[in-house]
């Protein structure tokens, strides 16, 4: 059963979900995707698990469930996302106007403010930061409250609370005319808060966006064609296993089959991530998503529905998605142990003050200073400033972040690996011997290749980007295109076609033509080959050098077949490759090479990545890639170069040692600021004020990011580098 589920604010939400759900009899597995806050719930043969005992105990855990319909819980998340901005731009209003006000009452206390303007400044103060934080606040009041309603603890019940006594301090020292009031330390508290909340979910809502174009690549109409012959049109899902399907030109394959009868060239780069279409005839297997694109094929169905190779790809997917890090488990667990350390560090010292004699508001003073203190700004801003600054750097050099921890991750990996179509090669092939060919020859080619669709067409067209179309040309499916010139026929398509096999067989037996496709021109008696083939990116042996120099493993995997890899893996110098690999294939060599203790990059760029992609230690594609694909990579780079490969690593590498200065900056600040404020010596404006301080020297820290140069390639992290100021790329 899918359910998605309402209330998750944190991390730290996932293992209190999966455990609730896993504690239910007969529950074998519970797996929350965070970023599209599904919950899979598994449950062991023979065992009676019904959906409403599965909300119910949500339900005592401060969740709302209900069944997972992809509309729906993107229209929660999108006015969850249009709430969390709100609540920002109030409390950035607020905090903005109070700070000016408070300003005034500081400088106005050390010269002649008057106690009645005093207090008018600060009931304005209160007029706007009372109503401001019950509005900005709601995302931290509602989550604090769901905890207690479950007799649990998170970081926002420490939060909630310091916002509350803050602001009932400030009301209480306003009625008793004192010097100070609070105010501004709750709302800015809110504010710093609010805007890493909303950054993290806008980066986890366009992923899950994206990813729901996986359904796209699916066809919903398949034309089935009956006993008597007649072809109808049914859902893709009503085919069964043992019927046939019709497929015609320009159509989407809607099952997994073996053809029948027919032949076409179908483009199986969503499966295979082999842009050039193949033949295809009787006994050949195809599968789910292929796109034909010439010819009729009538399939024997073999799976549709839920069991194509499509659907295969989309399980992968979603099990590799919920698989979690190091890092968020982590997390996890530095999320669960805040909240009761720091309210018990606040409790100790009210009851010690107290029973040392101080007043009950001397007291309260201290225990709020002490809430205050240890919210966790400086802690929370310390790696979202550094990836928010990095992240910019990154943009400006062609690299699009898509996961909060990429750079940390990105940091980490001492292996790379390439997917070979379109990653390593550019996506479109392209015509190899155009100095070959007679230009004139080159020109008709090119005139004619305007008129097919064909992907080979579109390789002898950018030959000639100026070519423009002959008025009559004549196309024939699966062999190529033909015009009359004068007296004299223009041809270009398959060589049998142009009546050029002799020419064909003779450059097929160079064994650098195993890579390549064929495709011919005629005019007259006029013949010529053109060789079509993909290209390597133009720096990719530039940036495979650099790569293996900086200490890192290479390797490819690839889904191409082998005559296609090995010219690739020889050029680039690559001796660990692997050809004919399936998407279960690649992530079973991911995790070989995770066993072995190594960190991957993986980049990719088809539908057949995806999987492996979400599996890698982190994952980047070109922007030509799925979306789907980009959407499941950690980044995604532009052009048609892979330099920005190595300059994310370069950029990576000086954020994740900022990101450790900027960790031990708030830890200092701790140990040094907690023990004063217990000692009675910070008042809650001195711990606001201190607490914003903390943020803004991270915040400053965090601007080093942008580099000063170009940034070199750092080398491959050491075994033992993992010291907080051990990461390559450390700014001097």
């Amino acid at each position: 059963m899918d359910f998605a589920i309402e209330g998750i604010d944190c991390a730290a939400c996932i293992d209190e979900i999966e455990d609730t759900v896993e504690a239910l009899p007969g529950v074998e597995t519970g797996r929350l995707n965070y970023s599209s806050h599904r919950l899979h719930v598994g449950w062991r043969a023979g065992a009676e698990v019904r959906p409403e005992a599965v909300v119910a105990a949500l339900a005592r855990a401060g969740y709302r469930a209900h069944a997972f319909e992809l509309n729906r819980a993107e229209a929660l998340e999108a006015e969850r996302a249009r709430h969390l901005l709100r609540c920002l731009a109030v409390a950035g209003f607020a905090a903005m106007n109070i700070m000016l006000l408070s300003v005034s009452v500081w400088s106005g206390n050390i010269t002649d403010i008057t106690p009645e303007t005093r207090d008018l400044f600060h009931w304005v103060s209160a007029l706007i930061a009372l109503p401001a934080c019950a509005y900005a606040g709601q995302p931290f009041f509602n989550s604090a409250l769901r905890a207690l309603k479950s007799r649990a603890l998170n970081m926002d019940v420490p939060i909630s609370l310091g916002v509350l006594l803050a602001l009932g301090i400030s009301v209480f020292e306003t009625l008793n005319h004192a010097e100070h009031a609070y105010f501004d330390s709750a709302v800015m508290l809110l504010f710093f808060l609010l805007t890493g909340r909303y950054l993290d979910h806008a980066m986890r809502r366009r992923t899950r966006v994206e990813a729901s174009n996986l359904a796209a690549l699916k066809a919903e109409i398949a034309y089935r064609i009956e006993a008597d012959g007649e072809v109808v049109a049914v859902p893709a899902s009503a085919v069964h296993p043992g019927e046939v399907v019709l497929v015609r030109a320009g159509e989407r394959v809607p099952v997994d089959g073996t053809v029948r009868a027919g032949r076409a060239s179908v483009d199986e780069s969503l499966i295979t991530g082999e842009t050039l279409p193949r033949p295809f005839a009787a006994g050949d297997v195809v599968h789910a998503g292929s796109l034909v694109h010439d010819g009729a094929l009538q399939i024997v169905t073999t799976a549709a529905g839920t069991g194509t190779f499509l659907d295969e790809i989309e399980r992968l997917l979603e099990r590799a998605s919920t698989a979690r890090s190091g890092y968020v488990r982590l997390a996890d667990r530095a999320a669960r142990m805040y909240a009761p350390v720091v309210h018990a560090t606040a409790l100790l010292s009210l009851v010690g003050w107290l029973v040392a004699g101080a007043s009950l508001h001397q007291a309260v003073l201290i225990a709020v200073a002490v809430l205050i203190i240890t919210c966790p700004c400086a802690l929370a801003l310390a790696v979202p400033a550094v990836q928010v600054v990095a992240s910019g750097a990154l943009m400006r050099a062609g690299v699009l972040i898509n996961s909060g921890d990429a750079l940390e991750r990105l940091a980490d990996i001492d292996t790379v690996v390439f997917d070979k179509t379109g990653t390593l090669t550019l996506p479109e092939p392209s015509l190899a011997n155009a100095e070959a060919v007679p230009p004139d020859l080159l020109d008709i080619a090119a005139r004619l290749a305007v008129s097919s669709a064909h992907p080979l067409a579109r390789a002898v067209r950018a030959a000639r980007p100026e070519a423009v179309p002959y008025d009559e040309v004549r196309e024939f499916p699966g062999q190529g295109v033909e015009a009359q010139l004068g007296a004299m026929t223009a041809r270009l398509g398959s060589p049998a076609f142009c009546l050029a096999d002799d020419l064909a067989q003779q450059a097929l037996t160079d064994e650098a033509m195993d890579e390549a496709s064929l495709v011919a021109v005629r005019y007259g008696s006029r013949c010529a080959l053109l060789v079509v083939r993909q290209r390597l990116r133009p720096d990719a042996v530039e940036l495979v050098t650099r790569l293996r120099a900086a200490g890192r493993h290479i390797a490819i995997l690839s889904g191409d077949r082998a005559a296609a890899v090995a010219p690739i893996a020889v050029a680039l110098g690559i001796g660990d490759w692997q050809a004919g690999v399936t998407p279960a294939g690649k992530i079973a060599a991911l995790e070989a090479y995770k066993a072995e203790g190594r960190r991957v990059l993986m980049v990719g760029d088809g539908v057949n990545d995806a999987p492996s992609l979400a599996a890698a230690s982190v994952s980047m594609s070109p922007i030509t890639a799925a979306e789907v694909t980009q959407a499941q990579a950690d980044a995604v780079f532009l052009g048609e170069r892979l330099a920005p490969v190595g300059r994310a690593l370069a950029i990576a590498g000086r954020a994740r040692a900022l990101m450790h200065q900027n960790l031990w900056i708030a830890v200092l600040y701790n140990l040094i600021a907690v023990p004063l404020a217990i000692a009675g010596y910070v008042t809650p404006l001195v711990a606001a004020l201190a607490m914003s301080g903390s943020s803004v020297i991270v915040t400053l820290n965090a601007l080093r990011a942008r580099p000063a140069g170009g940034g070199m390639m750092p080398a491959a992290p050491s075994a033992d580098a993992d010291g907080p100021l051990a990461a390559e790329g450390a700014p001097a």
